[in-house]
């Protein structure tokens, strides 16, 4: 397997770990909709969350969050309607963003509620 997606995996590992430390019940992990994908679907209390996550090695290169496209923004919004309409979800709903920066000294988790609006 290719680096970058060892480290992607290993992310979203760290991510969901996050997470749920922090409180949330991960509900699906890597949901795919057509050729739409949410990284984690979280809940916490009534609030649905669709978290994407990013991931860098090196900062020179901007942060992991700045790297969340509106191409990636649309995706996003399209398999988290999918996933509402499918799971039939009328309740409130939220979009995150998690960066992790695997730096040589340590790993950083930023969590940025409401990412997206």
């Amino acid at each position: 397997m290719a680096k970058h997606l060892k480290q992607g995996q290993q992310a979203e590992r760290l991510a969901s770990r996050y997470l749920m430390n922090m409180g949330y019940q991960i509900l699906e992990k890597n949901y795919r909709s057509g050729r739409a994908e949410v990284d984690i679907i979280g809940q916490i209390g009534a609030l649905l969350v669709f978290v994407e996550v990013k991931s860098l090695q090196k900062t020179f290169h901007g942060n992991p969050e700045d790297r969340i496209g509106e191409h990636k923004k649309h995706m996003l919004f399209q398999a988290a309607n999918d996933y509402q309409i499918d799971k039939n979800w009328d309740q409130e709903i939220r979009f995150d963003a998690i960066s992790v920066n695997f730096y040589p000294q340590a790993i950083k988790i930023e969590h940025f509620e409401d990412a997206f609006s």
